[in-house]
């Protein structure tokens, strides 16, 4: 079972965040982070980011995918606004970073993000969102828009308790590295982009 670990408060280049470190034992090295922006009430509608961890796209700013203006944009976006960022450790969808490579290998011979994945006997998609409501249950949050463009990330919302107030799109404009992914995402997922 999750709980809160530690909490601080972090200044970012986008606002004051309160963050929340959630794992089952205090000595996880990865824990799960949430990150509340200052003028956030979670007794009212909270706007939400289900954000999964992309070292190559936040940190090295890796052009074949769009994870870090995404999470640049949602945290502006909070900040802004009120709300709060839930980032899960599940780097590459899931199959962490030395897969993550391995399918990269793959994709310059001409694969593609999925079919890469499958080549290497791992799931095309390997993310678990319940974590992500879970965390919403621990902190009593009732009511939610959550921004993304994922239908899987809507979905995990059925039954949970919580309310999808709405969806709030988070399209970033592609480039010509990662034009192929976004469009995999649009036709194989069913992800919500209009720009694609």
């Amino acid at each position: 079972m999750l709980t809160i670990q530690a909490q601080s408060n972090i200044p970012t280049d986008f606002g004051t965040f309160s963050v929340y470190a959630f794992s089952e034992h205090e000595d996880n090295w990865n824990p799960h982070l949430v990150w509340v922006a200052e003028n956030t009430d979670f007794s009212r509608t909270v706007n939400v980011r289900f954000h999964s961890e992309c070292i190559t796209g936040e940190v090295f700013h890796s052009r074949k995918c769009e994870c870090g203006q995404q999470l640049d944009a949602a945290m502006k976006y909070m900040s802004e606004n009120g709300g709060m960022i839930i980032y899960l450790r599940q780097e590459g969808r899931n199959i962490g970073i030395i897969n993550k490579l391995r399918a990269y290998a793959l994709q310059e011979k001409g694969f593609d993000t999925v079919e890469a994945n499958l080549k290497l006997g791992l799931p095309a998609d390997g993310r678990d969102f319940g974590v992500a409501v879970e965390m919403l249950n621990l902190l009593n949050v009732k009511e939610i828009n959550l921004m993304t463009n994922n239908p899987e990330k809507l979905k995990s919302l059925e039954n949970s308790g919580i309310m999808l107030n709405q969806r709030i799109p988070l399209e970033i404009e592609s480039n010509e590295t990662n034009e192929g992914y976004l469009s995999k995402k649009k036709d194989y997922f069913g992800h919500l982009l209009e720009k694609v």
